[in-house]
């Protein structure tokens, strides 16, 4: 279990309160960022922010341990495992309430490295494991196109870290990736950088390279003391829920574009997910189906799929050249953006806008992508 999920590691203020989280599992309070067009142009972000707003920088290594922990002291009883595969119960009302056996090799120290075969029958599943997920396999959940997300820890001189106190960098460019952006991410004592592509997945180490490149003065002397790389989903399953059986977090392939944020909305499925099963139970009382279950679909769907939604659309409209990514860039000094972007962003709602405040901002992005679509004609000229 000292495993830790390769990750950014960014949180939103909203699930430190709604999660409960100890201030001190937070390395860095982040109320600065940047974001640094194609042609290097930063603009500085967080001038909205109030006092008491910040973006949290974890290591997954630290969360995950501090959630695994309380969740054993509550009553989950917790197995250093492999989950390898399940039984499932053939659907009739016979079997409604036939148990699920799962297959797993169990690593307690005792057996060396090979693990002991064990099997454990239970009333539900909630599939929680990640994008590679086998209980997605087992339950004939569909594929989804990913990303391959690469990210280096780099210690940094003591004097460079200062810089990145309480400030993240985005990067965005065709150098450091077709259809994401490139990131420095300020851990404990180190920063991490990475970023992630969709399209041109043989090509990752190159856009790491660019990303460190772009860096370069501000991690000059550092030293790389972790290589991690993963997939990320980019649009949920097709099938999340069969029988007593149900998935969340990136399983369910709940990772926003644009940002590819995962973390809050693993979190948050797996809460409403349980919750579903605790009332359809009526608290362990009576054995849930398929329809308890589909409630969490539905309240899930309801409540998010406004966000999903949006950052889609953000992702093809903006990321798609580099003159585009400039006027994404350019829009994103606006103190306007910047508001309704925190607030969405922090509060894990779609802002409601200022009406008259919302027509500036078509035209002046309008404005942008004539510039950008003016742009990448001459560029094309040039290339030619």
């Amino acid at each position: 279990m000292d495993n830790c999920k390769p990750c950014g590691g960014a949180i939103p203020l909203c699930m430190v309160g709604e999660f409960d989280l100890p201030l001190d599992i937070i390395d860095r309070r982040v109320t600065k960022m940047k974001m640094i067009s194609p042609s290097n142009v930063a603009v500085d972000i967080g001038k909205t922010l109030k006092p008491h707003e910040y973006i949290g920088m974890v290591r997954r290594e630290v969360l995950d341990a501090y959630l695994r922990e309380r969740a054993s002291e509550n009553g989950a009883k917790v197995i250093n495992g492999l989950f390898l595969k399940m039984d499932i119960p053939t659907r009739g009302n016979e079997n409604i309430k036939t148990p699920y056996v799962l297959h797993y090799t169990e690593y307690d120290g005792k057996k060396g490295g090979t693990g002991e075969k064990k099997t454990l029958e239970v009333d539900a599943v909630i599939g929680a494991d990640g994008a590679n997920s086998r209980v997605a396999k087992s339950i004939d959940a569909g594929d989804y196109e990913y990303a391959i997300a690469f990210q280096e820890r780099i210690k940094i001189p003591n004097d460079k870290m200062v810089y990145y106190e309480d400030l993240a960098e985005m990067y965005v460019g065709d150098d450091v990736s077709p259809d994401f952006y490139g990131w420095v991410f300020p851990k404990c004592d180190h920063v991490a950088v990475g970023t992630g592509t969709v399209t041109h997945k043989g090509d990752i180490k190159k856009f790491q390279a660019a990303t460190r490149n772009r860096a370069r003065d501000k991690i000059l002397g550092g030293k790389i003391i972790r290589v991690e790389a993963h997939p990320i989903p980019e649009h949920p399953r097709p099938r999340r829920v069969l029988g007593r059986v149900a998935l969340v977090g990136d399983a369910a392939g709940y990772v926003t574009k644009c940002s590819g944020e995962g973390i809050y909305f693993a979190a948050k499925s797996g809460r409403m997910c349980a919750e579903a099963i605790v009332e359809g139970s009526e608290n362990g009382k009576k054995m849930v189906d398929e329809s308890d279950l589909r409630k969490y679909l539905e309240k899930w769907d309801k409540t998010y799929w406004p966000t999903y939604k949006v950052l889609d659309v953000l992702q093809k409209v903006f990321y798609r050249s580099n003159p585009a990514r400039e006027a994404f860039v350019e829009m994103c000094a606006d103190e306007y953006v910047q508001k309704m972007t925190f607030d969405s962003y922090l509060y894990k709602k779609v802002a409601p806008g200022n009406p008259l405040e919302d027509l500036k901002l078509a035209v002046n992005t309008i404005g942008s992508l004539v510039r950008a679509s003016a742009l990448r004609r001459e560029m094309e000229k040039l290339s030619v």
